[in-house]
C-alpha cells in the first residue's frame, strides 16, 4: 500500500486558506479537541486538589533538561545497557540511515511485511514509503493509524491521527479499502465505535498472527537499564511487541532519560495531557532479549535526523523535552482551524511549527525551505500551548526566536518592500529630527503604500489613514493641553 508523503505540500499560508474552506473538518476538529481539552482539565484541577500540578510539570520538564543537558553521556550508557541485554544497536544520522538499517535487517529474514506500531519518528523518516520501495508492505495497527493508511490520506494529529475524520468517512474507507489489502470488513458494517473497532481488529489479528518482524518507536529509554517504553491505549502496540520474532526499534535520541526514577513524574504527566487519562491502558516495556519469551532478536536504531542541530539552538533546545502529548495541539486556535494538513509535516500545531524548522534548518532552498520558513508565522502568539505545555516548553519565545532566524537567512539580495518598509520605519525611529521630517510626509507616504504593494498587508491588517494633525504639531499648539 502506498502511503502518503508531505513532500510537495504547499507553504503555511496556502494551505490553511485551503483548509478553512472545509466546514467539515474544523467542525470534526471543534468537537475533537473540545472534548480532549474538556477531559484534561478536569484531570489537572483533580491533581491541585491534592498536590500541584505546577510542580508536576517542573518535575517533568527537569528530568528531561537534565538528560538533554548530559546527552552524550546518557546515550553512551543506554548503549551499553542495551548491548548487555542482547539487543543489537544502530546509529542513524538521518532518514536515509535509518531506513536503510530497517529494511536491511527485514530482507535479512526473509519478510516482505512488517507490524508496526504507532510511531511519530518512523512517519518523520518515511519509514512506510522506503520499505514499500523495498518491495516490504509495513502495516499500521494502532486503529486511528490504521484508518489513515487505508484512506491513503495523511496523519494530522500526534495523537488522534485521523482526528479528520468523522465516524461515517471511516466506515466507507473500511468498507472500501480493507478487503484489497487483507480481511475484508462485513458487509453489513455500521459507524458505531465498537462495530468498527470490531472489524479492524478482525482485520488487524491474522496480520499479527503472520508476522515475522515487528517495528516500534519508544516513548522513553531509560539509560541506566536499557530499557524501552511504549505507552498506548489500545494493545496493539503490546501484540506488535511481543509476537513477532525479531523487533526493531527507531528510537530518536532525544528520548533518553536518565533512570527508571524519571519515568514517575513523565507518566504521570503524559496521559492526563494527551487522553484525559490518569493512566494509560497499556505500559510496555522492554530490555533486550530475554530467553523463550518475545522476540529473541531486537534491534534498536538510535536517530540524530536534525536533533544535535536543535540541541545547539540555545533558545530552540527545550523543544527537545516535548513527549507527544500533544495539549499543545488541543488548546490552539490556528491548529483548530486549519486541522494538520496545513503544516505539511508529522508534526502539526504549536510543537510542529517550532519543531520542524528546528531539525530541518530555516533559510533552505526551494519549497521545501520556504513550507519550512512559513512554520513559525503559523502561530497567534497566544500563549495557550506554553499554559498547557507539561514539559514546560515555552514555544511561543521559541517562535519568535525562529522568526528572527527565518529573517536573518533571507538577508541579502533583492528586499522586500516589507523589509525597506521596516528599514524606512528603522532610520524614522532612531532620531528625533528624521521623525519630525517624516511626519510631514505621512498622508503622502500612506497614498503611496496603498498603491504599490500595501494590499498584502492590509488585507489582514488595518491601515488607518493619516490623523489631520500630528502629535509634536498638537503639542507645540496646545503646549501640552494647557491652553
Amino acid at each position: 500500500m502506498s502511503g502518503g508523503t508531505f513532500v510537495g505540500m504547499p507553504a503555511f499560508p496556502t494551505a490553511a486558506r485551503e483548509a478553512l474552506g472545509n466546514a467539515q473538518l474544523r467542525h470534526n476538529l471543534a468537537h475533537a479537541t473540545g472534548t480532549i481539552r474538556a477531559k484534561r482539565q478536569r484531570l489537572v484541577d483533580e491533581v491541585n486538589e491534592v498536590s500541584d500540578w505546577e510542580e508536576l510539570r517542573l518535575a517533568g520538564a527537569g528530568v528531561k533538561e537534565a538528560a538533554l543537558r548530559d546527552l552524550g553521556t546518557q546515550l553512551e550508557l543506554l548503549e551499553a545497557s542495551l548491548t548487555a541485554n542482547g539487543a543489537t544497536v544502530h546509529w542513524a544520522n538521518d532518514a536515509a540511515e535509518a531506513n536503510a538499517i530497517v529494511a536491511s535487517i527485514a530482507k535479512a529474514h526473509g519478510v516482505d511485511e512488517v507490524v508496526k506500531v504507532k510511531s511519530m519518528v518512523t512517519q518523520e523518516i518515511g519509514l512506510n514509503e522506503a520499505l514499500e520501495a523495498e518491495g516490504i508492505a509495513a502495516w499500521e495497527t494502532d486503529l486511528a493509524e490504521l484508518i489513515v493508511q487505508l484512506g491513503h490520506d495523511l496523519p494530522s494529529h500526534i495523537l488522534v491521527p485521523a482526528i479528520h475524520r468523522n465516524r461515517s468517512e471511516i466506515r466507507d474507507i473500511f468498507l472500501a479499502e480493507m478487503g484489497q489489502v487483507g480481511r475484508p470488513a462485513p458487509d453489513d458494517l455500521t459507524d458505531e465505535p465498537a462495530v468498527l473497532a470490531a472489524a479492524a481488529r478482525a482485520h488487524l489479528r491474522e496480520k499479527f498472527l503472520r508476522a515475522k518482524v515487528g517495528v516500534s518507536g519508544a516513548n522513553f529509554a531509560i539509560a541506566e537499564t536499557g530499557t524501552l517504553v511504549v505507552v498506548e491505549s489500545e494493545g496493539n502496540g503490546r501484540m506488535c511487541l511481543t509476537l513477532p520474532e525479531v523487533l526493531v526499534s527507531v528510537v530518536g535520541i532525544e528520548k533518553v532519560v536518565s533512570t527508571f526514577a524519571d519515568l514517575d513524574p513523565l507518566l504521570r504527566l503524559l496521559p492526563r495531557s494527551s487522553t484525559g487519562e490518569r493512566m494509560n491502558p497499556y505500559t510496555s516495556t522492554w530490555s533486550g532479549v530475554t530467553p523463550g519469551d518475545g522476540p529473541q532478536e531486537v534491534h534498536v536504531v538510535l536517530l540524530d535526523n536534525g536533533r544535535t542541530n536543535a540541541l545547539a539552538d540555545e533558545v530552540g533546545r527545550q523543544a527537545l523535552r516535548c513527549i507527544r502529548c500533544s495539549a499543545c495541539l488541543n488548546v490552539c486556535p490556528v491548529y483548530e482551524r486549519t486541522g494538520g494538513h496545513a503544516y505539511g509535516s508529522v508534526y502539526p500545531g504549536p510543537i510542529g511549527a517550532i519543531l520542524n524548522p528546528l531539525l530541518k534548518g530555516v533559510g533552505g532552498p526551494g519549497p521545501e525551505g520556504e513550507q519550512v520558513d512559513s512554520l513559525p508565522y503559523a502561530s497567534s502568539l497566544c500563549g495557550a500551548c506554553f499554559e498547557v505545555c507539561p514539559v514546560l516548553i515555552d514555544i511561543p519565545s521559541v517562535l519568535v526566536d525562529l522568526r528572527a532566524q527565518v529573517v536573518d537567512a533571507h538577508r541579502g539580495g533583492v528586499p522586500k518592500v516589507e523589509a525597506l518598509a521596516f528599514k524606512g520605519a528603522a532610520v524614522a525611529l532612531s532620531d528625533s529630527r528624521k521623525l519630525a521630517f517624516g511626519e510631514r510626509f505621512t498622508r503622502l507616504g500612506l497614498r503611496v503604500a496603498r498603491r504599490f504593494g500595501a494590499a498584502k498587508w492590509t488585507s489582514t491588517r488595518d491601515l488607518p489613514p493619516a490623523p489631520p494633525e500630528s502629535f509634536r504639531a498638537w503639542w507645540k499648539r496646545t503646549d501640552g493641553g494647557r491652553s
